[in-house]
């Protein structure tokens, strides 16, 4: 509802139109079973697109990383406005980092890919922890931290951010140590296809390169054969500069940078194995180039081994 209602806001400036917000629950919202146990992929998405195809509801906001990775014919991804902040935050007691915490402490999340990785640092870092499935809206993870159900829990950056709760954030998990997932801090936003003049007015929100940046991830992700639930982690990003900007300008630096990084990793759950790799070429200009540059490097990691630990995982 919180990004929901930043789009909406945004729409009506660009279009001076009012915008309603339309509730709507998904199965992925009331069930409590692990997304791996109920398909993963689509259960947030498959009401809001089952209403825009009734016409109840003219467009749809979506977290982009929750969208299967083949896209409707009757529907458009008619923009994906700027990125927010894609990195995994904690949220543990006394305001530990994950280095700090104790010997056997429980970090709760309900991804495959967090569990994958956070293990797998674990293990090449000495660190003891162990990884506890859970699921719920944010204020019901973090109450698992106050009531001392669990030291720490991970979330997404961006969805804190949306509902102003940065500060209670206890650590910005680094890139390097947690890839997100494809498309995470992204939004999608969607409408029937053959809505023209709509597809025009939402296309205002469209940052050029949040577009080829998941489409990348997602092309990577598509390619492993892999559902959103999947323990599959994608970033395609700027590389750093040799000469960082003054002022942090990231859209200066993407005047100046002209080669785009994608990172994928993919690993067990367990985290006792994992095949990461990355490539660097030119940013992508069109959709076609964005998508081969994801095959391409799933093809590397396919090469390495990837599938055989995602066929581990489903056995």
């Amino acid at each position: 509802m919180a990004q929901s209602g930043q789009v909406a806001d945004t729409v009506s400036q660009v279009t001076g139109r009012p915008v309603e917000l339309v509730e709507i629950t998904t199965y992925g919202d009331v069930s409590r079973e692990a997304l791996s146990q109920i398909g993963g992929t689509g259960v947030f998405v498959t009401a809001l697109r089952d209403a825009l195809l009734r016409g109840e509801v003219d467009f749809a906001v979506h977290s982009l990383k929750d969208l299967p990775t083949a896209q409707p014919e009757e529907l458009a991804l008619a923009a994906v406005p700027v990125r927010e902040d894609p990195r995994d935050v904690l949220v543990a007691r006394h305001d530990l980092k994950l280095t700090d915490l104790p010997r056997g402490a429980r970090i709760g999340t309900g991804s495959a890919r967090r569990a994958a990785q956070l293990n797998a640092y674990a293990r090449a870092h000495g660190l003891d922890i162990e990884t506890v499935p859970i699921r719920g809206n944010v204020d019901t993870r973090i109450r698992y931290v106050h009531d001392g159900e669990l030291d720490a829990v991970v979330l997404a950056a961006a969805g804190m951010s949306r509902i102003g709760r940065l500060d209670e954030v206890t650590d910005f998990l680094s890139v390097d140590t947690v890839l997100p997932a494809p498309g995470q801090g992204a939004l999608a936003i969607e409408c029937t296809a053959d809505n023209a003049d709509l597809i025009a007015a939402l296309g205002e929100l469209d940052d050029p390169f949040t577009r080829v940046a998941v489409t990348a991830e997602r092309s990577l992700l598509a390619a492993l054969e892999a559902g959103c639930s999947a323990p599959v982690g994608a970033l395609a990003d700027l590389p750093p500069l040799t000469a960082p900007l003054e002022r942090g300008d990231r859209q200066a630096e993407r005047q100046i940078v002209k080669e785009m990084r994608l990172r994928g990793v993919v690993g067990t759950t367990d985290g006792t194995r994992t095949v990461q790799l990355s490539t660097t070429g030119p940013v992508p200009e069109t959709h076609d180039q964005a998508l081969a540059l994801g095959r391409e490097l799933a093809t590397e990691m396919l090469a390495q081994g990837a599938a055989g630990l995602m066929g581990e995982r489903a056995q």
